[in-house]
């Protein structure tokens, strides 16, 4: 917790010479006090009320000068609120690594029944844009709350060779953020690309386009949506995954990697040769750790419906810095009220000290 006004904390310095004022008035009633004969009749004076009694409302009353002082600076608290209109883009990998039959039926099956599950347990509030990535990243369908089209766009994805997971990610955040002057195809192809014409002649020279500024945000900070990604192999191509999660960070977008398969995925005889798929969970950690997102390990079909369904809760919910001034003046409140009925209650509309 932080505050907006953090001067106002100040006065809670008045509190120890409050309760200093408070004991020398004590002492001082004390000192002013007759002198009895006998305690007993004290305390046959003052009936069943117990001593402690009579520090209670004072004690109270200071408690909620307390309180009304800490919602004078204006504390902010980070917590957890349903979350508002957000986007998420799925980027899934379809490489033919995903033929792996370690999980039933096959990785690229079990993969689409749990995608296609999460997209309809997902809020009416969340729109879902699709992503796929193999030798190169293509847009399957485009940001939309119509959960049929999300669904059909699943049943879309067509295996190619390669991986390029930097591409998928980097498409995925283009589809995100729009208007962030992200450049997909000089990432993928270099600077120069589309600067030559027909058998290699210089082609014309178009306008430079202009940039949007850009200034990087803290990592993490970007509430209106997130990117999952989830693939099953190591890079063959493309971009560094890495360098495009790092552009993802500067502009606050959270990532969430998921690990699908196992540590000896096979694909037997897939045009004529056999080969081992390992899942490339390191780079996927690191892609999670410098986007502040989160890592998954799903080594069969159940893992991964868990997982889905445990960032269909967290994407239901956000946290959020909100000024929380209020409680701490109904606190106050409730307290004061507190510190007068009980003197009410307790000694019969008498000054507080004097049962």
């Amino acid at each position: 917790m932080h505050f907006v006004w953090p001067q106002a904390l100040w006065a809670l310095l008045l509190a120890p010479l409050m309760l200093a004022f408070y004991l020398w008035l004590l002492r001082r009633k004390q000192r002013s006090a007759l002198a009895y004969p006998s305690l007993s009749l004290v305390r046959a004076a003052m009936g069943p009320r117990k001593l402690w009694r009579r520090h209670v409302p004072p004690a109270l009353l200071g408690l909620a000068l307390i309180s009304a002082v800490v919602g004078m600076a204006r504390p902010v608290a980070s917590v957890v609120l349903p979350a508002d209109y957000m986007t998420l883009v799925l980027a899934i990998d379809v490489s033919r690594s995903m033929l792996a039959e370690d999980v039933e039926p096959n990785r690229i099956k079990a993969a689409q029944a749990a995608v296609k599950d999460f997209i309809r347990e997902l809020p009416p509030n969340i729109r879902v844009g699709v992503v796929s990535f193999a030798g190169a990243a293509q847009l399957v369908q485009g940001i939309t709350d119509q959960r049929e089209e999300l669904v059909a766009s699943i049943d879309r994805f067509q295996l190619q060779r390669g991986t390029a997971t930097g591409s998928g990610l980097l498409m995925a955040l283009s589809t995100l953020m729009p208007n962030a002057g992200i450049d997909v195809e000089a990432a993928v192809y270099g600077q120069g690309f589309g600067s030559y014409g027909n058998y290699g002649t210089p082609a014309p020279a178009a306008p430079p386009k202009a940039k949007p500024s850009f200034t990087p945000v803290p990592t993490g900070s970007y509430s209106a949506g997130a990117i999952v990604l989830l693939s099953d192999g190591r890079r063959t191509t493309g971009p560094d995954p890495i360098e495009a999660a790092k552009q993802a960070a500067q502009r606050g977008v959270r990532v969430y990697t998921v690990a699908f398969g196992t540590p000896n995925g096979f694909i037997p005889g897939f045009e004529g040769w056999s080969f081992y798929a390992k899942v490339d969970e390191e780079t996927l950690q690191a892609i999670a750790k410098v986007t502040e997102g989160e890592f998954f390990r799903a080594g069969n079909a159940n893992d991964l419906k868990q997982i889905y369904e445990h960032l269909s809760t967290k994407f239901a919910l956000e946290r959020r810095d909100t000024e929380v001034s209020a409680l701490w003046a109904a606190l106050s409140l409730l307290l004061l009220v507190s510190a007068g009925g009980l003197s009410v209650l307790w000694f019969r509309r008498q000054p507080w000290g004097q049962a």
